[in-house]
């Protein structure tokens, strides 16, 4: 299959916006959205939400659901405000397949820290800057590829609905938004999420799964010179713990139980009375989450005079995220659009985690790197290759065209 003349038109348009696409990341990454920066993340959302409403979108704000309290770390400081979740509902044809699309508006950074702009490297290939590449470059594709979507609907003769989701908090694991996500995802025959592309452009076919953990320990205070014999020390206890918890780590068939951080005791003259761990699982498959949350469900105890009482919190928020057939007939439509725009896509599996978790757990079949190409994420030299501004959108739009055309058939769920 080779491009057809409205495709190729579409394609055209988006590289007519080449050096707009790139002033829009600009702006974009120029409002701060760290964890909990509330002015910066309403900013983002109410710039969102007004080009949205341009293509006929109605918006909806989900209020936020609370985060487990027991994930709180010592001395946390930070926003406490639930943020809400951005519902952007496009009505289209009857018929057409049911399109979300689903993007964060939050990043890793220190909004108050001094990586805070778009910097072009001096040949001009990349640009760096804070949330460029996860993902407000993937923003920026998306909703360009809707608006010119929108703007050739009378040539193409397709009036495509979609629903855009945009939520606040999926670096710190999307506790707040799950549920909203998980409403509409249920909604919906087709899941597209904005994450960066895996190293040489590569879609991730498949995701483990994760989770978080808190073991508290609660033991008996003494005085560590007078009466030491009478204390229990709740850190000992925490110590015998982590052992238990490191050697449930089986790397090779991608089981992982990170440790850390940890807390206890405030003086070296006083047995510790509580103590206290949080940590990080990742999976494969549901089978082996049942079994990491069933090791480490046993670890707790009600203790006495001899042995501390531990108490476990546990929540798996991000469940595996296999390789369906559904997924699969996604990822093969879209590797022939990239074979006819003249490239190749890869598929790949990868051991981290997004919101494309959340929603095929819901049964909506989700491609979840969709968004641009790039690296370091995380990081103060995180960047973005310019060229895969234009090359995702095309990707992007004339995928959502072919889906809208009946060109690719739906694959069963």
């Amino acid at each position: 299959m080779t491009l057809s003349d409205v495709e190729t038109h579409l394609c055209d348009r988006i590289a007519a916006r080449q050096d707009d696409l790139l002033s829009q990341l600009a702006g974009y990454v120029a409002i701060p959205t760290g964890h909990g920066h509330t002015p910066g993340l309403d900013e983002f959302r109410g710039l969102l939400a007004a080009r949205l409403e341009t293509m006929g979108a109605a918006m909806t704000l989900v209020d936020g659901e609370p985060r487990p309290v027991w994930l709180d770390l010592p001395g946390a400081t930070g926003s406490k405000t639930i943020p809400p979740t951005l519902v952007a509902h496009r009505p289209g044809a009857a018929g057409l397949p049911r399109i979300l699309i689903v993007g964060h508006l939050d990043t890793v950074h220190d909004p108050d820290g001094d990586f805070r702009e778009l910097t072009p490297s001096s040949d001009g290939r990349t640009v760096v800057g804070p949330g460029a590449v996860d993902m407000k470059g993937g923003i920026v594709v998306a909703i360009n590829a809707l608006e010119i979507l929108a703007e050739a609907a009378d040539r193409t003769g397709l009036d495509l609905g979609w629903t855009f989701v945009l939520n606040s908090d999926e670096e710190t694991g999307s506790f707040h938004s799950d549920a909203a996500l998980t409403a509409v995802a249920e909604r919906h025959d087709i899941g597209i999420v904005l994450e960066p592309a895996l190293p040489g452009g590569e879609l991730a076919l498949e995701r483990g799964g994760a989770g978080q953990f808190k073991i508290e320990l609660f033991g008996r205070s003494a005085h560590a010179g007078r009466e030491f014999a009478k204390g229990l020390s709740a850190v000992v206890a925490l110590a015998e713990v982590i052992v238990r918890l490191a050697a449930l780590s089986d790397p090779d068939t991608g089981t992982v139980v990170n440790v850390g951080p940890l807390q206890g005791g405030l003086v070296t003259n006083t047995v510790p009375d509580y103590a206290a761990c949080w940590g990080n699982v990742r999976f494969r498959d549901d089978t082996r989450a049942q079994q990491l949350g069933a090791a480490i469900d046993a670890m707790a105890t009600d203790g006495d005079d001899t042995t501390a009482r531990v108490v476990v919190h546990r929540q798996w928020s991000r469940p595996a995220k296999p390789a369906t057939p559904a997924v699969r007939w996604l990822a093969g439509t879209a590797q022939t659009v990239a074979g006819d725009l003249g490239g190749t896509l890869g598929l790949s599996s990868t051991g981290g985690v997004c919101d494309g978790n959340i929603l095929q757990a819901a049964g909506l079949p989700t491609l979840d790197t969709l968004g641009v190409c790039g690296g370091n994420l995380h990081r103060t030299d995180e960047f973005v290759e310019v060229e895969s501004l234009v090359g995702r959108c095309r990707l992007l739009t004339v995928l959502l065209h072919r889906l809208a055309a009946g060109a690719a058939t739906l694959a069963p769920r």
